[in-house]
């Protein structure tokens, strides 16, 4: 059967990762971002971006860090996507948002932003959603504007120079802050 095919949410487990998730969720955020992995799917930043998007030890201080959580849905026992969580004051911070390249495009993403917005808010009683998108990525900040998500004008800089997220290909790279409110 095509997994693809199947309805995104319906066969999907979440959970929280562990230290034995790291190398999979490495190699599944960097299959979505980065190289010409990346190109099978539309949220590739391989036109903005070379090198890393994440490595082991960000992974792991992700699942470790106090008030942060590194939500995975798996599919088949195997992480299909996964998203940071950050517990802030009154809101939650959603980030490392990926999705397996062949499998994007059939709904899935949209199921996991759902839960991250219901665990947000049911777990730690989060109010608003933020999370910062690179500006020049107009087709995905599009994508969460269509989840509720609206733009700030809010911009802070790429870290020029700091080769764990990545070498830039332009020099015109900043994060734009996106804020959705969870009712």
């Amino acid at each position: 059967m095509d997994t693809a095919a199947v309805p995104a949410s319906t066969d999907l487990v979440f959970r929280d990762a562990t230290a034995a998730d790291v190398d999979a969720l490495v190699e599944l955020v960097e299959s979505a971002y980065r190289g010409d992995s990346s190109r099978a799917g539309w949220t590739t930043e391989a036109d903005l971006l070379e090198g890393q998007r994440t490595d082991p030890e960000g992974v792991r201080a992700v699942i470790e860090a106090p008030g942060s959580r590194l939500l995975t849905a798996e599919r088949d026992g195997r992480p299909v996507a996964c998203c940071q969580l950050e517990r802030r004051d009154g809101h939650a911070y959603f980030g490392m948002f990926a999705v397996r390249p062949g499998l994007q495009g059939a709904g899935l993403g949209k199921a996991v932003i759902a839960e991250a917005e219901r665990q947000a808010r049911t777990v730690w009683g989060a109010r608003e959603m933020h999370m910062t998108v690179i500006t020049a990525r107009e087709d995905l900040i599009a994508w969460y504007e269509r989840r509720g998500y609206r733009r700030t004008g809010r911009t802070s800089p790429f870290p020029y120079g700091d080769e764990r997220f990545g070498v830039p290909l332009r020099p015109d790279l900043a994060f734009e802050l996106l804020v959705k409110e969870l009712d």
